[in-house]
């Protein structure tokens, strides 16, 4: 299946932006974390169709995922 990765802040760099990938059916949003070897502890929002989900929510063909990292400042 294609599912459409879009990264926000420092999981770009050395990345991508926005890029088309292809994933088994199936998959979940830990898989493709895993896959990017993304930080999991730096991981704060996760967006799949700009909706709020969670490491363990599944993907369907053509789903836009959207990676944020945790903000932080002061």
């Amino acid at each position: 299946m294609q599912i459409q990765v879009r990264l926000i802040g420092l999981f770009k760099t050395g990345r991508f932006r926005e890029e088309t990938r292809s994933y088994p059916a199936g998959s979940l949003v830990a898989d493709v974390v895993s896959d990017l070897d993304l930080p999991r502890e730096h991981l704060g929002i996760v967006l799949i169709n700009d909706l709020h989900a969670d490491l363990e929510s599944p993907l369907n063909d053509g789903d836009r995922l959207t990676l944020l990292p945790l903000l932080d400042g002061g």
